[in-house]
């Protein structure tokens, strides 16, 4: 039973259920078999202690998890939640919304793609694909590399893991980039083509990295080349040395091919 709701349903009805919970215990209540009017009355007391309607719409398909439809389909309840409507209409989401022409406008200028910083170009291609996409960051989360299909006019992804929207014999996403050639610093295909060039090699990465520091490069310089942001003390922690002031941005190159 528990496994037919993700995790974010699960969350989202904990609050409510333990609220429940204790309203019938002590009210000497049975939890699983109840009246409308009881529940009218326990839904009145959240509404009294300052629930919003979002809230309380959320504790009614909490109980009728637990103790069936006819809750949501009695004609006391909805009478309620239009009458809870008028009293505190739930607020809109979005009044307004933003141009996405200045997001892609500042990404496209963000190019080459094969010599930006790890991050940004990561940051690139995310943003990217949530725009010509339209899916949420959990269906980007669930792109594998062995899901990736490369042809010469698209380049097709195929998500097959559970997202919010699996249901029974519904289709799966699949996400479909197409080659934008009129404007290739933005054009999805070339981006994620150029991604995958750019860290198919992290045993490279790695050991790139870690030559230079035991060169002696300082470590702000290891983090600027390889990609990493200036706040992250992984590679700091990890090696223990100290951070010197040099700042010559060709030496963590130069180290590597002088001392080979």
């Amino acid at each position: 039973m528990l496994a037919s709701l993700s995790a974010n349903y699960i969350k989202q009805y904990d609050t409510c259920l333990k609220k429940w919970y204790n309203f019938c215990k002590n009210n000497n209540i049975d939890m699983y078999q109840t009246s409308i009017p009881i529940i009218i009355y326990f839904l009145t007391s959240l509404y009294h202690s300052g629930a919003q309607y979002g809230t309380l719409n959320t504790c009614r398909s909490a109980l009728a998890l637990i103790i069936g439809r006819q809750i949501s389909e009695d004609d006391r309840i909805k009478r309620f939640f239009k009458g809870l409507f008028r009293l505190c209409p739930p607020l809109p989401k979005y009044d307004s919304t933003w141009d996405t022409s200045i997001v892609i406008e500042t990404l496209a200028s963000w190019v080459p793609n094969q010599n930006l910083p790890l991050e940004k170009i990561s940051k690139k291609l995310v943003t990217l694909l949530a725009l010509i996409t339209a899916h949420r960051a959990q269906t980007l989360s669930k792109i594998n590399i062995q899901n990736i299909r490369i042809s010469l006019n698209e380049i097709s992804i195929k998500v097959p893991d559970l997202i919010k929207t699996s249901r029974i014999n519904s289709n799966q996403p699949t996400l479909v980039l197409p080659y934008f050639r009129e404007r290739p610093e933005i054009c999805p295909a070339k981006l994620i083509s150029d991604y995958l060039n750019v860290t198919k090699s992290p045993t490279t990465r790695h050991a790139s990295t870690s030559r230079a520091h035991k060169l002696g490069i300082n470590l702000d310089i290891i983090r600027k080349t390889a990609g990493w942001t200036g706040a992250s003390t992984t590679f700091a922690k990890f090696y223990n040395r100290t951070i010197s002031t040099e700042t010559d941005r060709h030496s963590f190159a130069k180290s590597l091919l002088i001392a080979t």
